[in-house]
């Protein structure tokens, strides 16, 4: 296998994965019928949001955590024929063997990069790690490492901050030995303990709180009744998509993010905390392929932007964006509401308007 068959075959089996604090990558096994992904992407959440090349986004449950090994599986989306990818032999590895990180870094939908073994076995806390000099950046944990032959050999896991393309991935065989312990279970909540590895469930913990076996302290991870609420400005943005009649759980795109479609334009949302501003920017169409019409387009753009409807128009490379500015001491969930439904409903508009007496174009999407 190539490698442009290997990245074609895994643009597909790779997962994007979201929660209220922060995005990662997983990847599909179908032997297991389990989405992979490390521990720390999940970050203590029992439900997260998946969203693939052959899907849309959607929740899924977290059905394993392993702390110890940075390990967590997660339930797969439904209805959808993944590609099949297949565990390689780690234990036939070599240094300077050439490899394939494979993820979503800094939330980008899709990224491969190559590199080589720096060390097969490089041992961290008592763990077998491959050191790699491919490029991992934030967003790619969770991803596979994959061998020239399309296999996975590991878990792209972590790097040394301000380490030179040092890269850590666990290996397939810690991968294999973690399936095999849960596959008895598939399907219910599971915590594998730190300090003896057995697995912990809902069936045998004990106490709510401690491993059965060794009595450490385990927790295991169940999608409550009623879902604990954010705090401050994050609470009111998400009262106001819920009043709008959003999902905020599938709105959610990390910490103090989220996204929305209101008809064919996507709206992003996103609150610093260090200026207090809340911008929402909604990504409309594409400039018109005919030249000619470019300037009337520009004339028009201006023209909307002296109308005082606290709405801003304006070309980003290729993409026409409508924005809207908000500071969050001046914002009640009331205000909120208005602000905010006016910025999709005029986004939805600008967005067909645009189209139709200039010749925009459908906005690009990976």
């Amino acid at each position: 296998m190539n490698t442009q068959e290997i990245i074609n075959k895994y643009q597909q089996a790779i997962i994007q994965i979201a929660t209220q604090t922060g995005t990662g990558t997983g990847f599909y096994l179908k032997t297991a019928d389990l989405i992979i992904t490390n521990n720390h992407v999940v970050n203590n959440t029992p439900e997260v949001t998946i969203q693939g090349k052959l899907f849309e986004k959607q929740l899924s449950r977290v059905l394993y955590t392993d702390p110890k090994h940075d390990l967590a599986f997660l339930q797969p989306p439904s209805g959808v024929d993944l590609p099949e990818v297949t565990m390689g032999h780690y234990d036939l590895m070599k240094d300077g063997d050439n490899v394939i990180a494979i993820g979503h870094p800094y939330n980008l939908s899709y990224s491969a990069t190559q590199g080589v073994i720096s060390k097969v076995d490089r041992i961290r806390e008592g763990l077998k790690y491959i050191q790699i000099d491919a490029a991992i950046n934030p967003g790619n944990s969770g991803g596979p490492l994959v061998d020239y032959a399309g296999d996975v050999i590991g878990v792209n896991s972590f790097i040394i901050k301000g380490g030179d393309n040092l890269g850590f991935a666990l290996p397939a065989s810690y991968l294999k030995e973690a399936i095999d312990l849960y596959l008895p279970h598939k399907g219910q909540e599971a915590v594998r303990c730190s300090s003896c590895d057995s697995l912990v469930t809902a069936e045998n913990i004990d106490n709510n709180k401690y491993c059965p076996n060794c009595g450490s302290e385990v927790k295991l991870l169940q999608v409550p009744e009623k879902e604990a609420e954010l705090m401050g400005v994050a609470k009111l943005i998400e009262d106001i998509l819920k009043d709008l009649g959003k999902d905020v759980r599938l709105a959610r795109d990390g910490s103090n993010q989220w996204s929305v479609k209101q008809g064919s334009a996507k709206i992003n949302i996103s609150y610093n905390p260090d200026n207090y501003f809340i911008a929402g920017d909604a990504y409309l169409c594409q400039m018109p392929m005919e030249a000619a019409k470019i300037k009337p387009l520009y004339q028009y753009l201006l023209q909307e932007n002296n109308k005082s409807h606290g709405l801003v128009l304006s070309c980003n490379k290729n993409n026409i964006v409508l924005s809207r500015l908000l500071y969050d001491l001046d914002m009640t969930r009331e205000s909120g509401v208005e602000e905010f439904r006016h910025l999709f409903e005029q986004a939805d508009h600008y967005d067909d308007y645009l189209k139709n007496e200039f010749g925009c174009t459908a906005r690009l999407e990976e």
